[in-house]
């Protein structure tokens, strides 16, 4: 009789690997009051259901939006017809 404890490699090579189901990350998104903003980052939950190799599509997907925001911060609106009378 042997009392000697099974070396975990032994285990790990037995046993198939199956990787965690998804799990909510708990993180909290605060509005910013600026809808499309807003939208984007709501988006963030959508990891909370997919398998980690799924959240860089969404992560990039997010990123994009939040920097076509900022960029449309900073084109200037059309002249209107009126604007330049003097």
């Amino acid at each position: 009789m042997n009392d000697e404890m099974p070396d975990p490699a032994d285990r790990a090579a037995e046993e198939p690997y199956a990787p965690a189901a998804p799990a909510p990350l708990g993180v909290d998104r605060e509005l910013t009051g600026h809808a499309p903003v807003d939208a984007h980052l709501a988006r963030l939950a959508d990891v909370d259901h997919l398998p980690a190799d799924g959240h860089l599509e969404v992560y990039e997907d997010v990123h994009r939006g939040l920097r076509d925001e900022l960029t449309s911060l900073d084109a200037h609106p059309a002249p209107r017809p009126h604007d330049n009378r003097s």
